[in-house]
């Protein structure tokens, strides 16, 4: 019988740089992914993020501001400027590391 799961892919190393783009990431792969990329700005004293995760439906901006509101170093996030993305793109202020 096949199973329904993917096949776990390898990591893939992403640009720490205070910009996440979500396009290329499953809905399965949200969760760890913000939390981890959340936690390695903190520790580079990078504090203020832009993700992208598009315009579409909604679904996945959905996704994203409930990850973000249960973070506990996140200050504040709030949808980008035009020029930043619009509602495509979520701006995210964190807590500096103690």
């Amino acid at each position: 019988m096949a199973s329904d799961k993917s096949p776990d892919l390898p990591p893939v190393a992403l640009d720490i740089n205070g910009e996440l783009d979500l396009h290329t990431f499953r809905p399965s792969e949200l969760s760890p992914l913000v939390t981890d990329y959340i936690d390695e700005c903190r520790k580079r004293g990078i504090l203020s993020l832009r993700i992208i995760h598009g315009k579409g439906q909604g679904v996945q901006r959905e996704r994203v501001h409930h990850l973000l509101k249960r973070n506990p170093f996140v200050k504040a996030f709030r949808l980008a400027p035009p020029e930043a993305g619009g509602w495509g793109a979520t701006l995210v202020e964190l807590a500096p590391p103690a």
